[in-house]
C-alpha cells in the first residue's frame, strides 16, 4: 500500500454543487482536496468545512481546462503526499444560445472542461483508486438524456459524460473501482448566470437544492449505483426519449428559453 494519504479530489469545488459535495464528503470523514480556479473562494470553503469540525481541506487553485492539467494536479498531490481514493468530477459550465452564434473559443473551452478534464482525471488516478478500493463520481445532468437546441454543445458534453461513465464503470469493475454518474435536474447555483439562463420558472417539483443533489450523489457512489437522478419528477426525464420522438423533444426542451430572434 502506498505511503501517500488517501483523499477525495473534488473539482469545481468553489461554488454550487461542488461546495455541497465537499461538505458531504467531509461530514462522512473524508479528507478533501478542493480544486478550482478561484483561490479566495476555495479558501472560504476550506474555512467553512474546518469550522464545521471536518479536517481542513487542501485547496489547489488551478485551471483544469488547459493541456496537461491532470498531470500538473497529480504532481501537486504527490508533492503534498496525497493520492485520490475518490475522484469527483464536478467542474463544468454551459452556455445558452445557438451554437453557430456563440463564440467557438468559449464553446471549445466548455468541451475542454466538461469532457477533456473529466476524462483525464477519470483515467489519471486509476492506480490509486484501485489500491484504495475507491471510486469516481462524474457530474452530468438530465440534459444527458435529451437533445438540446439552444444549448447544443452543453447537452452534447453531458451526453458524453453519461456514456463514458457507464462504459468506464464496466471496464473498472474488475479493479474494484466504483463509477457513478450523477444527473441532476435544475439546481439554483451560479451555473445559470454563467450560462445566461435567467428568470426561468421550472416545473413544480423539478428544482432541487445543491445539498440535496450532493447527498444523493454521495449515497449513490457509496452504494455503487450506476446512475443517480435526484428527485422523483426528474426521474421521468431519462424515459422521455423512449416514449416520444426525439424530434418532438428537440422542439420542446428549450421552448421557454428561446429569447433570441428566431427570424
Amino acid at each position: 500500500m502506498s505511503a501517500a494519504k488517501p483523499v477525495t479530489l473534488i473539482t469545481g469545488a468553489s461554488s454550487g454543487i461542488g461546495v455541497s459535495l465537499a461538505h458531504v464528503f467531509a461530514r462522512h470523514g473524508h479528507e478533501v482536496v478542493l480544486a478550482a480556479r478561484r483561490a479566495a473562494e476555495l479558501a472560504a470553503v476550506a474555512d467553512a468545512i474546518a469550522a464545521a469540525g471536518g479536517a481542513r481541506p487542501h485547496a489547489i487553485a488551478m485551471d483544469l481546462g488547459g493541456e496537461g492539467a491532470a498531470d500538473r494536479l497529480a504532481d501537486e498531490l504527490s508533492t503534498r503526499g496525497l493520492e485520490p481514493q475518490y475522484v469527483v468530477n464536478n467542474a463544468g459550465f454551459g452556455l445558452l444560445g445557438r451554437a453557430a452564434s456563440l463564440g467557438r473559443a468559449e464553446q471549445r473551452a466548455m468541451i475542454d472542461i466538461n469532457v477533456g478534464a473529466l476524462t483525464d482525471l477519470s483515467l489519471r488516478f486509476v492506480g490509486s483508486l484501485a489500491r484504495r478500493r475507491g471510486g469516481i463520481l462524474n457530474v452530468a445532468s438530465i440534459a444527458s438524456f435529451l437533445p438540446g437546441p439552444g444549448m447544443a454543445v452543453y447537452h452534447g458534453t453531458k451526453a458524453y459524460v453519461l456514456s463514458f461513465s457507464e462504459g468506464l464503470r464496466r471496464e473498472l469493475a474488475p479493479k474494484g473501482i466504483r463509477v457513478t454518474v450523477l444527473c441532476p435536474g435544475p439546481v439554483l447555483t451560479g451555473f445559470q448566470a454563467r450560462a445566461g439562463v435567467n428568470g426561468v420558472h421550472y416545473p413544480r417539483g423539478f428544482l432541487r437544492t445543491a445539498d440535496q443533489v450532493a447527498r444523493a450523489g454521495y449515497d449513490g457512489l457509496m452504494r455503487g449505483r450506476r446512475v443517480v437522478v435526484p428527485g422523483l419528477p426528474n426521474k421521468i426525464v431519462p424515459w422521455l426519449p423512449r416514449l416520444l420522438p426525439r424530434g418532438m423533444l428537440a422542439e420542446r426542451v428549450y421552448a421557454k428559453l428561446r429569447t433570441w430572434d428566431d427570424t
